[in-house]
């Protein structure tokens, strides 16, 4: 957070003992930061209703109102609030009231160190301000969608003959935002398409490593939480990149001169640094971070060695490669899958973890090229040939590369309906890959 934004910044300083709160004033005296104080909590819950505070930080023991208490009144009134409780005893209840109750943001033992108290505190901001933007997003992104509603009612009346693809393509919109509010790692993939936006089509790699690791991950039975945070790093692999000019980013990077070579080298690191602040997206920001090591210890950006390199990293790097190498983004030349998989082989042990490698290879020489595993429970049908209790098996896409529909998502007829006008509408065919129950067996033998 930059000292601009941290000067508007308000924290609320509570202590029955005057010399703790002027201890605290000398350790944020530089922190451009506007500090209240309050000796009791009844005094701070006056400022609070008349004063707009960002952080409160409170002592546990105070006579009358305690921190606990304080902080749980705070959080029913103020949630917005961050609340960090202060307290010189080992009180196991107190904390454990502030932490149900005032679902407090940390709790700070006395003496306490003073770079650790600031390091909390801007902590604890930036969390706070990362949180009223990603609802500020969201209020965005439901204010288009009414804006966009209303677009669609103007031109039925100007348009007749377009209205109802307009329609139905809003409808299409309102159940992708649907399923981007049920899942996190369905929010990193639609964010992973408005990144993709600043690419050329070719360069549009996400999709497909999206893909390549959630087969991974499928065939050979990965971690719920590792499967996850592997989807959400191939998502956001390339965020790094968005600074780029268009001459860097066409080039193959084999082709890359001294100064271009190392730019390209801080893109895993920064798409990393532009995720920290994201709790629930940090470990595949690590993952981000580690996926151009090399096994032999000759990557980049901390050159780690062997099994020090994440597991999820050395899996990004198989899929990211085999997809780039295809598309012309490594090599001058495009390879074809075949060629990019003897490649990969050859390297095994020297770029890539030799075990996961072969895996890898074995997994990609049993796909089809449209990456549904040898299953005999997952199907290819088209839309006329859907039917209602299947449940979508891979991520459905439209033409542009936006998500219409996530994994896991039961269709049903009404469902279906609005998928055969979407398509329609958008002039296109759609495969969708679906897991057929036992009862669909018979119906379905023999669709390849």
């Amino acid at each position: 957070m930059s000292d601009v934004g941290r000067e508007s910044l308000t924290l609320l300083l509570v202590d029955d003992e005057e010399n703790i709160l002027n201890s605290l004033r000398r350790v944020l005296r530089g922190e451009s930061y506007k500090l209240l104080t309050a000796a009791s909590g009844e005094a701070a819950l006056e400022q609070l209703q008349s004063v707009h505070v960002d952080l409160v930080i409170s002592d546990a023991r105070m006579p009358g109102m305690d921190g606990a208490t304080l902080l749980a009144e705070v959080q029913r009134r103020w949630p917005g609030c961050v609340r960090i409780l202060l307290t010189g005893y080992a009180d196991l209840t107190t904390t454990v009231k502030a932490i149900n109750e005032g679902q407090i943001y940390r709790y700070i033992s006395k003496p306490w160190d003073d770079d650790e108290l600031r390091l909390i505190i801007r902590q604890a901001l930036a969390f706070q301000h990362s949180e009223r933007e990603r609802k500020r997003l969201e209020a965005l992104t439901q204010e288009q969608n009414i804006q966009l509603q209303e677009l669609n009612a103007s031109l039925e009346q100007r348009v007749v003959a377009r209205t109802a693809e307009l329609q139905q393509t809003a409808d299409m919109l309102d159940l992708a935002y649907e399923e981007l509010r049920n899942s996190y790692v369905t929010a990193t993939e639609v964010f992973a398409n408005l990144v993709a936006q600043r690419l050329s089509k070719e360069r549009q790699t996400n999709t497909q490593v999206i893909a390549l690791v959630k087969a991974y991950a499928e065939h050979y039975g990965l971690a719920a939480r590792l499967s996850n945070d592997l989807a959400m790093a191939a998502a956001l692999y390339n965020i790094g990149k968005l600074a780029w000019d268009d001459q860097l980013l066409t080039r193959p990077s084999d082709l890359l001169y001294k100064e271009e070579r190392a730019r390209y080298r801080k893109y895993p690191e920064i798409g990393e640094s532009l995720l920290m602040t994201l709790e629930p997206i940090q470990d595949a920001g690590l993952i981000i971070r580690s996926h151009q090591e090399r096994w032999d210890g000759q990557g980049y950006p901390d050159r780690l060695t062997g099994e020090d390199i994440p597991v999820g990293a050395r899996i990004l790097r198989l899929a990211v490669d085999f997809i780039e190498l295809q598309r012309g983004m490594i090599l001058e030349r495009k390879l074809n899958r075949d060629e990019a998989l003897l490649l990969i082989k050859k390297y095994a042990g020297r770029l890539y973890d030799p075990q996961i490698c072969e895996c890898f290879i074995e997994l990609c020489t049993t796909l089809a090229p449209d990456l549904v595993l040898a299953d005999n429970s997952i199907i290819a049908l088209d839309i006329r040939r859907l039917e209602p209790g299947m449940v979508l098996a891979r991520n459905l896409y439209a033409e542009n590369g936006m998500l219409l529909l996530n994994e896991g998502k039961p269709l049903t007829r009404p469902l279906i309906d609005k998928l055969a006008a979407f398509e329609a509408s958008e002039g296109a065919r759609y495969t969708l890959f679906v897991r057929k129950s036992e009862a669909d067996s018979g119906v379905l033998t023999g669709v390849s």
